[in-house]
């Protein structure tokens, strides 16, 4: 199977499976023990938070470890909106945002009566900062945005919103689930005063991820119980997977450079080899993107159709968002660009890659994809 979905998730690095096997065997004991067998866990923890604020270049003590990142938004979002009612009632989001923010909202409009603007994309797809901006009330508490879309791979303003609200009293929630480890990130650079991200996106294990937060706001905690995490947390800390993430999130910031040249290269393949082959297609792009993500469509073709036999053909790609996956719903994204009534959303497949992928897996999946298309 050659596997080009890394925006789901993304396969262990081999010196990842290694740190976590090793710590399996040689650490059991609970962060939370006074005996030595604690206190050598509980410095597992320490260095891995460490090695995660330190990528941040934020304190350490502003880092909360989670199950990853819908567990880190519902944190921030939930946490914080609950704790500032009495500062205002509106919430902003976007309408590309992924369901873990989405949903998030919604829970908090249907439960709590808060107000939530969703907000569209211009008609040509792009996200200016002035959207936000068109939005913004006296009673905005939270604006929540992703640094890059996981369907399209399309770069939010998140720099420029955080500058936006440095004039105001809402509070800047980023998720950074699909550039971290890939490019720079840095919560104070862009303003964020939350950002969130999930290890497995970075070649590290599934359901560990990080919130950062500036400890000058005040929220709630959503796990009740032990004093972990600054009680901001409760629960065993996840040991082993924190080893994996502290680990993968060092192997990508050693290679952060060449690694994201590779996937320019593979992106610019990809796309030359389909016009070589007189492949009709357009691409989903709206704007500067990650080129990790490839969103592609093909017209008249039925994007479940040619999944499918892709995946029969040995090649994993996919539609949309993982979180989706199993349901015959359009893309929210694309819809919110196109309209629900527009045959684009029924074409289109997301191919994503990371720096595992080779030039050789591009040119077998171009040649199957055009031998399936060409029939």
């Amino acid at each position: 199977m050659i596997y080009l979905d890394n925006a789901a998730t993304t396969p262990l690095l081999p010196d990842v499976i290694t740190a976590i096997s090793e710590s399996l065997s040689a650490n059991f004991g609970n962060p939370s023990s006074i005996h030595s067998l604690g206190r050598a866990s509980s410095q597992i923890v320490r260095k891995a938070r460490e090695t995660v604020a330190n990528a941040l270049e934020v304190p350490s003590r502003n880092i909360i470890f989670t199950s990853g990142a819908s567990e880190a938004n519902n944190q921030a979002l939930i946490g914080y909106a609950l704790a500032n009612k009495d500062k205002g009632n509106h919430i902003i989001t976007t309408a590309i945002e992924h369901p873990s923010v989405l949903n998030t909202v919604q829970y908090l409009h249907d439960r709590y009566g808060f107000d939530v603007s969703f907000v569209k994309p211009k008609a040509d797809g792009t996200f200016p900062a002035s959207l936000i901006e068109e939005n913004l009330r006296p009673d905005t508490i939270l604006v929540s945005m992703m640094w890059a879309n996981n369907e399209t791979g399309q770069l939010l303003p998140v720099k420029e919103v955080g500058e936006l609200l440095k004039q105001h009293q809402a509070v800047f929630h980023v998720d950074a689930t699909q550039v971290m480890g890939k490019i720079s990130v840095h919560p104070l650079d862009v303003s964020a005063d939350f950002l969130s991200a999930s290890a497995h996106k970075f070649h590290g294990p599934k359901g560990v991820g990080f919130l950062y937060y500036n400890e000058k706001l005040h929220f709630d905690a959503l796990i009740h119980g032990g004093e972990q995490e600054e009680k901001r947390r409760a629960g065993t800390e996840n040991l082993h997977s924190l080893v994996g993430l502290a680990k993968a999130l060092e192997l990508a910031l050693e290679s952060i450079e060449s690694n994201y040249q590779a996937v320019e290269k593979l992106n610019e393949t990809l796309l030359t080899k389909l016009e070589e082959q007189k492949i009709s297609f357009y691409k989903n792009n709206f704007g500067p993107s990650m080129p990790h993500v490839l969103n592609l469509a093909f017209p008249n073709e039925n994007h479940d159709l040619l999944l499918t036999k892709l995946d029969l053909a040995g090649f994993a790609i996919s539609t949309g968002s993982a979180c989706t996956a199993g349901t015959i719903e359009p893309s929210h994204v694309l819809e919110a660009v196109y309209g629900k009534n527009s045959e684009k959303l029924k074409e289109n497949i997301r191919i994503s890659f990371s720096e595992m992928n080779t030039i050789d897996e591009v040119n077998l999946f171009v040649e199957k994809l055009s031998s399936i298309l060409k029939k």
